[in-house]
């Protein structure tokens, strides 16, 4: 918990000195230089996306619960109004809360299922930690909009809209929210949607075995998304998820040891260089803190999407 908590003192440190103040985070900061010498924090990229800040929130709501330190809920509750107050979209159907502000801070106007999935979860745990309905209700609307981005035909769920915040955007199919509908609701509706991953999102390269990042290309494994799937598979637990959510696990720790820029404990963002997003972003073979950290949940059976 000491390593956590000063995480979360340092997180609490950027949303208190953040120059606007309103309670929102950065999309990045330098790590090497957090801060200059009068205290100013050092922000790489001043964007301040949705998905971002429920995952900030989240990480204080998982410490309050915890260590019981009000300082962790106060920080989750000044993410969780930003949230609401700056992304909440109920004019435009589907219902649902925007990718929230850029680096010009201008707002961001499509919906990402994505986003919704973490908001939903965020201001759950908010719900179960405050005892406000409210909360609740809020977290139902998000997910009502990754329920309406479930083609139930395919089984998967679709990406979110384009900048208008209606028409569905249909490309790519991207794992994560795949696995991340099923693991923040536990709701058997998304069993399809695991199952789409392991059938439409399998990739083998460099002797490792995985789920690529979506179905834009599947020539390279996306670590992370293979642990995002394992535990997904743990969480839903049907006939031979078992099974195959320990082969991605292994096939996990064969890229952590064999991977050609390794050190033999960290986790690399792909298989080999190259893997098209199909965002306009590519992956590479580095170690990765996201690839790593999610291995450590998958391995340890722990769900962040829940308290």
């Amino acid at each position: 918990m000491r390593r956590a908590t000063i995480l979360g003192d340092t997180l609490l440190y950027a949303q208190q000195h953040d120059p606007i103040g309103d309670g929102r985070t950065r999309a990045s900061y330098q790590p090497d230089s957090f801060t200059v010498l009068n205290g100013t924090l050092d922000i790489g990229s001043p964007a301040a996306y949705t998905g971002n800040q429920a995952w900030v929130g989240m990480a204080f709501a998982h410490l309050y619960a915890r260590t019981r330190q009000r300082r962790f809920l106060d920080a989750a509750l000044r993410e969780a109004d930003w949230i609401q107050d700056k992304t909440w979209d109920g004019v435009r159907a589907p219902h649902g809360y925007t990718g929230g502000r850029n680096a010009q801070d201008e707002p961001n106007t499509f919906k990402a299922t994505e986003h919704n999935i973490d908001v939903g979860a965020f201001f759950t745990m908010l719900a179960q930690l405050t005892g406000r309905q409210v909360w609740r209700a809020r977290a139902r609307a998000a997910y009502a909009f990754v329920a309406a981005m479930h083609d139930r035909t395919g089984g998967h769920v679709w990406t979110g809209t384009d900048p208008d915040g209606v028409t569905t955007n249909r490309n790519p199919i991207p794992e994560d929210v795949q696995t991340w509908a099923y693991l923040a609701t536990l709701d058997h509706r998304y069993d399809a949607a695991v199952s789409w991953v392991v059938d439409n999102l399998a990739a083998h390269d460099a002797g490792v075995a995985g789920v690529s990042y979506s179905n834009t290309d599947t020539s390279k494994v996306w670590l992370e998304g293979s642990a995002h799937t394992a535990l997904a598979l743990a969480a839903r637990d049907g006939k031979g998820d078992h099974l195959l959510g320990r082969k991605l696990l292994w096939n996990i720790g064969r890229a952590q040891a064999t991977t050609p820029n390794g050190d033999g404990r960290g986790i690399p963002a792909a298989s080999s260089d190259g893997l098209d997003t199909g965002f306009g972003d590519l992956y590479y073979a580095s170690l990765h803190t996201g690839a790593t950290a999610w291995f450590l949940l998958a391995a340890l059976g722990s769900n962040p999407f829940r308290l």
